[in-house]
């Protein structure tokens, strides 16, 4: 008899984790609206989506500071930013980590551009990137490319640290000659 209030209890606790994390919004598609955000950056400045319009964003989240993976996705972003902002773009990053935090992986690898702080997850759940496990949050790896109207032009679902700048890159590049 035990053992069934465990198996049932262990079941309703998985279920209930499930519930959770699958109903933490769904990715906005291509050819939507970005959705709004106001969010502080690694030095308190407020950055809002407005202040990158007429400008193409590439809106990236990601799990933690300071990680492999993290680390990784923001040093390839951080060596492309010069093709990027001759096309036309502006990278800003965006994770559930605090400013102070933001700040130190900024200074640690010389990132030059705003990392976006969103500690309970709001920006990042209306973007369909954020995975809450009750008690640990954090964003998914995804990035969004916003065109200069504030639409979102293309997606990246999980996307690939190594590769993810690469691959906006030469999205942009088709974008922009097709416009």
């Amino acid at each position: 008899m035990k053992f069934i209030i465990l198996f049932v209890a262990a079941i309703a606790l998985l279920a209930f984790f499930w519930i959770r994390v699958s109903h933490a919004g769904e990715a906005p598609n291509a050819d939507q609206p970005a959705p709004d955000f106001s969010l502080p950056d690694q030095h308190g400045k407020l950055h809002q989506l407005a202040d990158y319009h007429g400008k193409w964003l590439v809106l990236y989240f990601y799990p933690k500071d300071d990680t492999p993976g993290c680390t990784k996705q923001a040093c390839t972003f951080r060596d492309d930013i010069v093709s990027l902002r001759k096309l036309g773009a502006e990278v800003v990053g965006v994770s559930v980590d605090d400013s102070a935090s933001h700040a130190e992986f900024a200074k640690k690898y010389k990132l030059p551009f705003p990392l976006l702080a969103d500690p309970q997850g709001d920006v990042a759940a209306r973007y369909g990137s954020i995975t809450n496990l009750v008690m640990l949050k954090f964003a998914k790896r995804n990035t969004f490319l916003i065109d200069p109207q504030g639409k979102i032009a293309k997606v990246y679902l999980a996307a690939d640290a190594a590769r993810n700048s690469a691959q906006v890159i030469a999205d942009l590049t088709v974008l922009q000659a097709v416009k």
